[in-house]
């Protein structure tokens, strides 16, 4: 894989390519790595529990106090 600037890959014990250190000062406005970043808390709260939208916003105006 070809270098790019600002991008380091750091292998583990065995050699394999592991982890990703991504230079902020560079790419931190970056809305592709954002949206990575996002799918992987996505991917975190998978099989968590919901509820409705309708329902979430009724609760969040009954707590400040609106009758909506």
């Amino acid at each position: 894989m070809e270098a790019i600037a600002g991008i380091e890959y750091t292998k583990d014990v065995t050699g394999k390519k592991r982890y990703v250190q991504i230079d902020l000062d560079m790419y931190g406005e970056n809305q592709l790595i954002e949206d990575f970043l996002d799918g992987l808390e996505a991917m975190k709260l998978k099989g968590e529990p919901t509820i409705p939208l309708r329902e979430f916003i009724n609760e969040q105006n009954k707590k400040r106090g609106l009758n909506v």
